[in-house]
């Protein structure tokens, strides 16, 4: 519970960090400066410390090592400490950098619509944890079944709702979130490019994942289903809705 707590206030405060919320005392745009090479070497190397963190912690061989020093009923509670304390550092020690303005958008409707789609991307990627079951992948699930003496089911192959016509419906939600601001700076250009491209990276490693766990299933839905993007003229199969 305090893993989860931990990540909820953390998140939540990264999208405010993310979306320039005049409201916080810093954000991805707001804070003390610093020199440009300054602030690109600290700020990839936070993005480089959370994407090491998430995708090493996250791969089938760490945890089977590391389910030999934790039980493994909080093994995905370890997960969401680690990755909400590195994710707090980022956040903490960003620096940000506000020239040069890739691009500013001032008309009302322009703006609007960009905002629209900022808060849709959180939306559908909150939405998206509930449909793969967000208690148990933030790690509270399993650790309810171990009190009760209750071992989780296996997970099981099937694709609810945005599932259905995207693969990752999770992580377009972070890409929205990521890309769609009327203001543009360099430094949140950086943020957005390097978080892309790690999200990318992850998709090809979890997907390597899906395809061992289930096989044929995983490779036709894999054909049928666009990544990111529905695919046109495909066809909608049962497929796995996972973390």
């Amino acid at each position: 519970m305090a893993s989860y707590v931990f990540f909820l206030a953390t998140f939540t405060y990264a999208i405010g960090f993310v979306g320039n919320l005049p409201l916080l005392p810093k954000t991805i745009d707001s804070g003390a400066a610093a020199p440009l090479l300054e602030a690109v070497l600290v700020n990839l190397g936070l993005l480089g410390l959370f994407a090491v963190q998430h995708s090493v912690m996250a791969r089938r061989g760490f945890k089977r090592w590391w389910t030999r020093i934790v039980p493994e009923s909080v093994e995905r509670s370890t997960f969401v400490l680690a990755s909400t304390a590195v994710l707090a550092l980022l956040l903490w020690q960003w620096r940000p950098i506000a020239e040069p303005v890739v691009w500013s958008v001032t008309d009302p409707l322009g703006r609007g619509v960009l905002l629209a789609v900022f808060g849709l991307g959180w939306a559908v990627l909150l939405i998206s944890t509930f449909l793969i079951n967000h208690f148990e992948l933030f790690g509270l699930r399993q650790v309810w079944a171990n009190l009760r003496g209750q071992k989780l089911p296996e997970p099981v192959f099937h694709t609810p709702l945005f599932y259905r016509h995207v693969r990752h419906p999770l992580y377009l939600g972070f890409l929205l979130g990521f890309w769609a601001t009327p203001h543009m700076t360099a430094g949140h250009l950086l943020f957005a490019a390097a978080c892309t491209g790690y999200i990318l990276i992850g998709i090809w490693f979890e997907e390597r994942d899906l395809v061992a766990q289930f096989g044929d299933r995983y490779r036709v839905y894999r054909q049928q289903v666009g990544m990111l993007l529905p695919k046109l003229g495909g066809r909608n199969r049962k497929g796995p809705a996972q973390p």
